[in-house]
């Protein structure tokens, strides 16, 4: 098997993220192939090798799967690679996330566990409540376009005119803000030479409330009358309401969506939504669960699984805008959340004494640094990490308080994983664990796992060594 070479095959299975199994007999062996369904016959050609196995390119899909009985649902299925398994059935989609748990699971958790399976989200489709979408052109010199990036692609961007992920009314506003600047003739920003003007479009919307942040991302570069967009957005038929327009300026060279400087052209620079009967006000770059109603699902688990926590201190690591907490803290003695960004905190707090809730305190900085300073003990730990899990330097801080019960709540399984090891090495068993799919269509699951505290004369019988443990013990301290 060589570079270059091209071969057909049949994906046996689809491993998380999206890495198709395909095994070439007449080499006895398989390869990885992106962006594939279970069961569907591919062509692709051999382009890398990475740690002794083979990667291919997806060039074609010769027979759809027998698991793809639906029709596409958008028009730029399959080029758009943001809803991979649109043609696939809901169920065999959450049977096809479950296997995807298991197989890494089963191998990173020691002893037994039970898997609770997978939750559905309440809405399949129109979930989001946030979209990032990008300025540029489908092809080379092509007329502007405003949407999601072709799957492979760092560059061609494809309108996402009519993507079934969002609310309608997030596909009229872009379509408003793309035939603006269309009949104008204004540049997007390219990446590689550092020059143009629009960069993002950066829709936020409550699901429950209908509250709608358009926010435009630009460099400055070019000066543009802003103000008859801001007219066209505000006459739109929509069903929810439009209550802030921002335009975002960004000269940073990397693609991120980030702010040097805000301007309100229109209405305020938030908006709100609930859950689970609390308030919450949202900023353009605060984190916050994209799909409201699986959340609503996940924080219900979530509180299943940390049990009852009256008279308890409990720590919510990486708390964002502090929606744990405030789940969790009538229930509770106290809540105390930690996050790095500082808007996500402001937030919090507001979103607490909105709610009445006095028993939240929520602090700014890195988990790694902030433990040092907190006073307070606590009884539980909630973990919220971001997708790459947590810093090897803070999960012997935290596993250093030696709480009886942590529940840890992963957007990617194999950094879970990653960090399971070091846990179960610590002292810690995983009781049980099930996924909540915020994330239908796509290839994202949200894993939650409760791990208790195991007693040391215990840990001898799942294989772990006591002199390991005491070194990673101390090693841990030491940090």
């Amino acid at each position: 098997m060589k570079k270059g070479q091209i071969f057909e095959g049949i994906i046996d299975r689809v491993d998380f993220p999206n890495k198709g199994i395909v095994y070439v007999s007449e080499e006895e062996r398989h390869v990885t192939v992106k962006n594939g369904i279970p069961g569907q016959k591919v062509r692709f050609v051999i382009n890398k090798f990475k740690r002794g196995n083979a990667e291919g390119r997806l060039l074609e899909v010769l027979e759809k799967s027998s698991l793809e009985t639906r029709d596409p649902v958008c028009s730029i299925f399959p080029a758009c690679g943001g809803c991979m398994y649109q043609t696939m059935s809901y169920p065999e989609q959450m049977k096809m996330k479950e296997d995807q748990i298991r197989r890494i699971m089963d191998e990173a958790v020691k002893g037994t566990y039970v898997f609770e399976g997978v939750k559905a989200s309440p809405k399949e489709f129109g979930y989001r409540n946030k979209m990032e979408f990008s300025f540029g052109d489908e092809y080379k010199d092509g007329p502007l376009s405003l949407g999601l990036h072709k799957k492979g692609s760092t560059y061609d961007v494809l309108t996402a005119a009519d993507c079934r992920l969002v609310h309608e009314d997030m596909n009229k506003i872009l379509v408003c803000v793309l035939e603006y600047f269309r009949r104008r003739n204004v540049s997007y920003y390219k990446k590689m030479q550092h020059v143009g003007y629009l960069r993002h479009l950066l829709l936020r919307r409550g699901d429950t409330t209908g509250e709608i942040l358009v926010n435009l991302v630009t460099t400055t570069q070019e000066e543009h009358d802003l103000f008859p967009l801001v007219e066209q957005l505000l006459s739109l038929e929509l069903e929810g309401k439009i209550v802030g327009i921002l335009h975002i300026l960004n000269d940073s060279l990397s693609d991120v969506v980030k702010s040097d400087e805000t301007r309100i052209l229109y209405g305020q620079d938030y908006f709100y939504e609930k859950l689970l009967g609390l308030k919450f006000k949202i900023t353009p770059f605060s984190f916050f669960q994209p799909n409201s109603k699986g959340a609503e699902v996940l924080y219900e688990t979530v509180r299943e699984y940390i049990g009852d926590i009256r008279d308890m201190t409990v720590f919510d690591l990486f708390s964002g805008t502090g929606t744990i907490s405030q789940v969790l803290a009538p229930v509770a003695k106290q809540v105390i959340g930690v996050e790095i960004v500082e808007e996500a905190v402001y937030a919090a707090k507001e979103n607490a004494e909105r709610n009445g809730l006095s028993n939240c305190k929520f602090i700014a900085g890195d988990v790694f640094q902030v433990l040092d300073n907190i006073e307070e003990k606590p009884d539980v730990i909630v973990l919220d990490p971001p997708r790459d899990g947590i810093h090897p330097k803070a999960l012997p801080k935290i596993l250093d308080y030696g709480v009886e019960r942590i529940v840890y709540i992963s957007c990617k399984m194999t950094s879970l994983a990653r960090d399971l090891e070091m846990m179960q090495m610590r002292g810690y068993r995983v009781e049980k664990m099930c996924a909540v799919d915020q994330f239908c269509e796509t290839v994202h699951v949200e894993t939650v796992c409760l791990l208790g505290k195991r007693k040391p004369d215990t840990m001898v019988k799942i294989g772990i060594d006591m002199e390991d443990y005491r070194r990673i013990r101390d090693e841990g301290k030491a940090e």
